[in-house]
């Protein structure tokens, strides 16, 4: 009798799925970002809106007096003074810019970013959302040497906006269609951030710049070695923590570098993992300082940066204006560049890897979120006053442009993501008709 060979393991390779949620643990916090950046969102939308309606009322002389009064305070010779739009930008945003950094070191170290195979879409995805408007804009407007600094303008995404959106009129849709729009926006981000510090950087002073490294330094070393205290004591990180922050973020502003990336290397200074030790059980002090500073961040610093960022007046702007290379770059870039530019990078990051999609999610998924991924609100609106400061005519038409094409991307993509939704609660009401009957049907 001879014995049946012996089964040999299975070692073919498992094939990798995109934007599925990696464990129980991601699907409650992308609740939870889901949820907060909800409420962010339409606190931004109405800010903005204010802004707008004041702007091109008889009380925008009130509006733009408050936006350009001057605020700061001065040390003997020495002042440190904005205007209150300027300390919007730089200020208030480094909050925002904080909470990027804390997720995107949570996303590397322990989130999906960290495995190469399911980073290698999301990462892809977010290049092709950047490249694609960048070269529309530049094949409208890169000729004029005074339009070219505006490139990056149409290449970033407003999550608050975007997610919003997605919130009202996609509750139909898979999660894991709000996976990819997270872990796309905060791709986005860093893209964004590494823009910011390299194309909009002038007059760099490598004093200012070496001499913020040792607070830098000092806060990563409180971060580390305090976390227990900082985790169970709010006033903690107020009193020891904030000043060094502070001083991290005057030397980047006095250093030529936006002062919003001292908020993003204070956000990577904060541990992720608990410490030697600890069972894990607890928060993180990243998610600590995530639950305690994204409602500040949603709910004041982003709204008010909106409110003093988005008063354009629209007198006088006729349609040679929207038409012009400057109107005609970033608005395509937004609306038709980044659909085009997501949706080709993961057609084609999916069939070279040979990575799927999650099963919940068909094609015109993608497209649908890709056309919100056009809202470019907050940060494009940020980079805009970079490129065109105040006083001159692209300054007020950059930004109009970006009002109309987010504008638009929202009404488009939301429209398109209701009727996917709608796809799927048919999909989903035959389904649970058929496994009642056990006939099969076919997915939407």
């Amino acid at each position: 009798m001879t014995n049946a060979p012996a089964s040999q393991p299975d070692t073919a390779p498992q094939e990798e799925t995109a934007f599925a949620p990696s464990s129980p643990s991601e699907l409650q916090r992308i609740a939870q970002i889901v949820s907060k950046e909800t409420i962010g969102g339409g606190l931004l939308i109405v800010a903005a809106v204010i802004a707008i309606v004041l702007a091109n009322s008889p009380l925008s002389g009130w509006y733009e007096g408050l936006r350009d009064t001057k605020a700061g305070f001065q040390f003997g010779d020495w002042s440190f003074e904005m205007t209150v739009g300027h300390w919007a930008a730089d200020g208030l945003l480094a909050v925002f810019f904080f909470l990027a950094g804390l997720e995107l070191k949570r996303e590397f170290v322990e989130g999906d970013l960290r495995k190469p195979s399911r980073a290698i879409v999301p990462i892809a995805a977010a290049a092709g959302g950047v490249i694609v408007p960048a070269l529309i804009y530049i094949f409208f407007a890169g000729n004029d040497p005074q339009l070219s600094h505006g490139w990056a303008i149409p290449t970033a995404t407003d999550i608050a906006f975007a997610v919003a959106v997605l919130a009202v009129v996609g509750s139909k849709l898979p999660l894991a269609l709000r996976t990819f729009l997270l872990t796309l926006a905060v791709v986005d981000d860093l893209i964004a951030i590494v823009i910011i510090a390299i194309a909009y950087t002038s007059a760099l002073s490598l004093g200012h710049l070496f001499a913020a490294l040792v607070p830098l330094a000092g806060y990563w070393l409180l971060a580390h070695y305090g976390r227990n205290l900082f985790r169970k004591d709010k006033g903690a990180a107020w009193f020891l923590l904030l000043p060094l922050g502070i001083i991290v973020w005057a030397l980047f502003y006095l250093s030529g570098i936006h002062a919003t990336i001292a908020g993003v290397l204070l956000g990577f200074s904060v541990p992720v993992r608990p410490a030697r030790g600890e069972t894990g059980d607890e928060m993180s002090l990243a998610e600590t300082f995530e639950h305690r500073f994204r409602p500040l961040s949603a709910g004041i610093c982003v709204p008010l940066f909106a409110f003093f960022s988005a008063g354009v007046s629209f007198a006088g702007m006729d349609f040679a204006a929207l038409t012009s290379p400057l109107v005609l770059g970033i608005a395509l870039g937004l609306i038709i560049g980044k659909p085009i530019g997501i949706t080709l990078a993961v057609f084609l990051t999916t069939r070279v890897q040979r990575i799927n999609l999650d099963p919940a999610i068909k094609w015109l998924d993608i497209v649908a979120v890709s056309m919100i991924a056009g809202i470019g609100f907050t940060v494009s609106l940020l980079i805009s006053e970079l490129a065109f400061p105040i006083g001159i005519p692209e300054h007020e038409l950059s930004k109009s442009a970006i009002l109309i094409a987010s504008t638009f991307a929202a009404i488009l993509g939301g429209t398109f993501l209701w009727l996917r939704g709608r796809a799927h609660e048919r999909s989903q009401a035959a389904q649970t008709a058929a496994d009642e009957t056990d006939e099969p049907v076919s997915r939407a």
